[in-house]
C-alpha cells in the first residue's frame, strides 16, 4: 500500500505539469516517446537478459505496450481536448476496469470489490462534476481507452509475477516493460507525430525529463510493485485516490478554481471506500 500512496502523490503533479507546459505545445507522440526512452534508460542497464522465462518477457512486452504505450498516447491526446480537471474527472472509471478485469481473470464475482470501486467513482464524481468542453465526448472516449489499458497492465503484471516467480529482484525484470511501450510509441510518433512541435524551452525539456525519470520510471515501477501486493478492490480504489490529489495540486500550484467543500467530501468518500474492500476479506465467525 505504501508504494501506491507514494506514487499517488508523485503522479498528482504530473497531470498539472502536462496540462500547463506540454499540452497543445509539444507533440503528444514525441512527449510519450521521450518519457519511455528516459524511463527505459533507468531500468535497461539493470535488466537481466539471460535466465528469464520467454513467457515472462512476452508478458512484460504486452503489459508495457498497454499500460505505458497505449495509455499515455491516449492520455496526452486527451489533454488537447480537455482541461486538467476534466481529464481527472474522466479517469474515475479506472477502478471499474480494474475490478472487472481482476474478476474476469479469477473467474469470480466479488461484490465487495465492485461496491468499493463504485463508491470510489462516486467520490471522484462528487469532487468534479462540472461543465465540460465541446470536445468532451472524444476526450472521454480517449480516456476510457487509457483507463482500460492502464487497468489491464497493472492487473496483468500482478498475475504475471504470481505465475512466474523468480529469485531475481523485480527491477531486474522490469526493463522489458519499456521495450513493450516503445513498440507502440515509436511507430505512433513516426506515423502521426508532428516534428514542428518539438520542445522549445528549458522548462519543457525539464518537465519531460522529470516525467521520464520520476513519473514514468520510478513511478510506474513502484505502482506496479504496489499493485502486485494488494487485492483487486484496494487497487481499484487507489486508482481513484489520484483524483483528489491531482485536483489539490492543481489548485494550490496553479490557482485553478475548485470547490474545496466538494473536494473534501469526495476525498472522504474515496477514503471510506477503502474500508469496503476489507469487508470481503473479513474473517467469518464460527458459532
Amino acid at each position: 500500500m505504501r508504494y501506491l500512496l507514494f506514487v499517488t502523490l508523485l503522479w498528482a503533479f504530473s497531470f498539472s505539469l502536462i496540462g500547463e507546459y506540454l499540452a497543445g505545445q509539444v507533440d503528444s507522440y514525441f512527449a510519450v516517446l521521450t518519457r519511455i526512452i528516459i524511463a527505459g534508460l533507468l531500468f535497461l542497464p539493470l535488466t537481466r537478459w539471460r535466465g528469464v522465462e520467454p513467457r515472462f518477457i512476452r508478458g512484460m512486452l504486452v503489459i508495457g505496450a498497454l499500460q505505458f504505450g497505449v495509455t499515455y498516447v491516449c492520455l496526452y491526446l486527451s489533454f488537447s481536448l480537455l482541461s486538467v480537471p476534466e481529464v481527472l474527472l474522466f479517469t474515475v472509471l479506472t477502478p471499474l476496469h480494474v475490478t472487472l478485469i481482476e474478476d474476469t481473470i479469477n473467474r469470480r464475482f466479488n461484490p465487495w470489490a465492485l461496491l468499493a470501486a463504485l463508491v470510489a467513482v462516486a467520490g471522484a464524481v462528487i469532487i468534479r462534476y462540472d461543465q465540460v468542453s465541446a470536445n468532451f465526448l472524444l476526450g472521454f472516449l480517449l480516456l476510457q481507452v487509457a483507463n482500460a489499458t492502464f487497468a489491464a497492465g497493472q492487473v496483468f503484471y500482478k498475475h504475471l509475477l504470481a505465475r512466474h516467480p523468480s529469485p531475481l529482484a523485480d527491477y531486474q525484470r522490469f526493463g522489458y516493460f519499456y521495450l513493450g511501450a516503445l513498440l507502440v510509441a515509436l511507430p505512433a510518433f513516426l506515423v502521426f507525430g508532428n516534428a514542428a512541435r518539438m520542445p522549445e524551452t528549458v522548462t519543457q525539456w525539464g518537465v519531460l525529463v522529470w516525467l521520464g525519470i520520476a513519473a514514468s520510471g520510478l513511478g510506474l515501477y513502484w505502482w506496479n510493485k504496489g499493485a502486485s501486493l494488494v487485492d483487486g478492490g484496494t487497487l481499484a480504489v487507489m486508482n481513484n485516490a489520484l483524483v483528489p490529489a491531482g485536483l489539490l495540486v492543481n489548485l494550490l500550484l496553479w490557482n485553478r478554481d475548485a470547490d474545496l467543500l466538494r473536494l473534501a467530501l469526495g476525498g472522504s468518500v474515496i477514503i471510506a471506500s477503502l474500508a469496503i474492500t476489507r469487508l470481503g476479506r473479513a474473517p467469518k465467525v464460527v458459532g
